[in-house]
Parts: C-alpha cells; sequence; structure tokens
C-alpha cells in the first residue's frame, strides 16, 4: 500500500509506482478532494496532468507537495503566501527560499498576535458585561439590552 509518513517533518517516506488519481491522492494524505482541487487550481501540487478518462493524475511528488503545504498551514500561512513562496522556489531554483518564507512568517505571526489581542478585548469586554449585568445574567432582572426592545414595547403598550 502506498503510505506517506507525515510524522517527521522533516522528510516523507513515499512510495506510490503508478499514478494516481485525485480520490487515492486524497485517501493517502487525508486531504478532501475539493481542497486538492484548490491546491492544484493554485499550482501548489505537481501535476502528471489528466488521463485517457480525464482523470487527473499525480505521482509521488504530489504527496511531497501535500506535506509542505500541510506544514505551511500548520504554521499560519495563507494559501497565497505559500503560492508566492511556491512560485519563488520554482521559478528561481538557484536561490535560497528561506529568507522568502521567514518574511512570510513574521507576517503570519503579527497576524496572530493582532487576532490574540482582539480576543483578549473580546475577553475584557465579556467580563466586564458580566460584572455589570451580573444580576440579569442570573436571572433576579431584566437585562437592559433586552428591555429597550422597541417591538417589544409596540406589542406590551397593544396588549
Amino acid at each position: 500500500m502506498n503510505r506517506v509518513n507525515f510524522a517527521s517533518s522533516d522528510s516523507a517516506e513515499i512510495s506510490s509506482p503508478k499514478p494516481m488519481t485525485i480520490g487515492q491522492l486524497a485517501r493517502q494524505t487525508g486531504v478532501s478532494i475539493k481542497t486538492l482541487r484548490e491546491y492544484e487550481h493554485l499550482g501548489l501540487i505537481y501535476t502528471l496532468g489528466r488521463g485517457e478518462n480525464n482523470y487527473r493524475l499525480f505521482n509521488d511528488e504530489a504527496l511531497w507537495c501535500v506535506q509542505v503545504i500541510g506544514i505551511l498551514r500548520s504554521l499560519g500561512l495563507t494559501l497565497k503566501e505559500i503560492q508566492e513562496i511556491s512560485a519563488f522556489y520554482c521559478q528561481r531554483p538557484g536561490e535560497l527560499t528561506g529568507p522568502r518564507l521567514a518574511e512570510k512568517l513574521d507576517q503570519a505571526l503579527n497576524r496572530i498576535e493582532a487576532r490574540l489581542s482582539d480576543l483578549e478585548s473580546v475577553r475584557q469586554r465579556i467580563l466586564d458585561f458580566r460584572r455589570t449585568h451580573a444580576a440579569a445574567l442570573e436571572g433576579l432582572a431584566e437585562l437592559p439590552l433586552y428591555s429597550s426592545d422597541p417591538h417589544r414595547q409596540t406589542v406590551e403598550s397593544a396588549s
């Protein structure tokens, strides 16, 4: 059976002597067919083209591509960033990719730090809201947020 060992991020143990369909690639990698099609559309996966039956065909190289994409996604890179790094890697085979990747990792880290800051702000708003409206949240009073509903006021005054 053809396998990819994803346990190590350094290298994959790959063996697949004949071309695979996208379904076989999906089964071997655990990545959905829809996602693989997107990767192929973005030019992120090496492909053999299409077979006589018009099925997309892949070989071991596609397994490597999916592994690399998975590693980069796990580091917070967007598909667009991965696409940019991949284009650089393919178009400039003699140049080192590390510095480009470092830039993208810095961008990912900045996004994560901004998101953490946003989440901390939301967390603080929740804590403040709970403190301010403790009685209403315990069911001991009406929550002012809802008591000002114009629809409910109209319905209640009509009764």
